[in-house]
């Protein structure tokens, strides 16, 4: 009955761990690219990252048999509704990170989780125009997720698309994630403050900036005026949250503070592509640092969510 009740309360922002660990992996083979060291070894950790992936994809979905009306509450929270693209993100990094292995696996992952990822845009902006209930202490970082997926896919689709198709997800993303900050910036300045569950969530604002311009280098070739526009800011967002280092201290481990993981990976892959197109050393101290960091925060998240699951904190029913 316990392990019942455990099920019937998973929630889908469990699939953020994957978006961690795959971006961690990219952030590894990232660093042996550069270092020009034999990375075979590192595909090992991919597989276990699927392994964990397909595992958690098993129990969501048995959830969804047994307990759908609480897929359903889920999916009719202004909160959790975000966190059901990543989902789609997962399979999208998994499909990049595949890319150097086996590209029949890349590209059904990608074409699978872009397809996925376009159906939840739709329908999660369709909710957010249509809803009556949202309001504005509902909009934190999470919310920025479904606009995240669409900027991630250039970084694969140009190997498996035309141009064209990765720059009309590209122009979602980028749009909607200047639309999305505004509100935020007024939510968070005129309102109030987070709530302490969500404060990882800051780290959310690194990622699109990031990405963007992880992608626009992908789709442009080069480096230029916006690109470095894009990945400044997302510097510039990293330096501001670390200097509000006090603000993020909790009272007890949340499964949000994964949250962590995928920014800091996508600014530290951002880092290495501009330490790759720039030559200068600073950024490559700045990687290097940036991927301390990252495995540090990668450890201490699977020790505090492995201790949560063995105490019974995770899957609890929420307020």
């Amino acid at each position: 009955m316990a392990n019942e009740s455990k099920l019937k309360y998973l929630p889908i922002s469990f699939f953020s761990i994957i978006m961690g660990l795959t971006g961690f992996f990219l952030s590894l083979e990232k660093a042996a690219a550069i270092l020009h060291l034999e990375h075979n070894i590192l595909n090992y950790l991919l597989y276990l990252i699927v392994l964990i992936f397909l595992i958690i994809a098993f129990f969501y979905l048995l959830k969804m048999i047994k307990y759908f009306p609480e897929v359903r509450k889920e999916i009719a929270h202004p909160v959790r509704l975000s966190f059901f693209p990543t989902f789609s993100i997962s399979l999208i990094l998994l499909g990049t990170a595949f890319l150097e292995i086996n590209t029949d696996i890349a590209k059904y992952l990608f074409i699978i989780g872009t397809a996925l990822q376009f159906i939840a845009t739709i329908y999660i902006l369709s909710q957010w125009v249509r809803q009556t209930k949202f309001e504005i202490g509902h909009i934190n970082p999470s919310w920025f997720i479904p606009i995240v997926g669409n900027i991630l896919v250039p970084i694969a689709g140009v190997h498996f698309f035309a141009p064209e198709l990765s720059w009309f997800f590209y122009s979602i993303g980028i749009v909607f994630w200047l639309i999305l900050l505004t509100i935020f910036m007024y939510r968070i300045i005129f309102h109030q403050p987070l709530p302490e569950k969500l404060l990882p969530t800051f780290f959310i604002l690194i990622a699109p900036p990031a990405i963007g311009f992880i992608s626009y280098v992908k789709l442009t070739g080069g480096l230029d005026s916006f690109a470095k526009i894009l990945y400044n800011f997302a510097l510039f967002v990293l330096i501001l949250l670390i200097t509000q280092f006090t603000m993020f201290k909790q009272k007890q481990f949340y499964l949000s503070a994964w949250a962590y993981s995928f920014p800091l990976a996508a600014i530290t892959i951002a880092t290495a592509l501009m330490y790759q197109s720039t030559g200068l050393p600073v950024y490559w101290i700045i990687f290097l640092i940036l991927l301390g960091i990252l495995t540090l925060c990668i450890v201490a998240l699977l020790f505090l969510t492995i201790r949560a699951m063995a105490q019974g904190k995770i899957c609890q029913p929420e307020d």
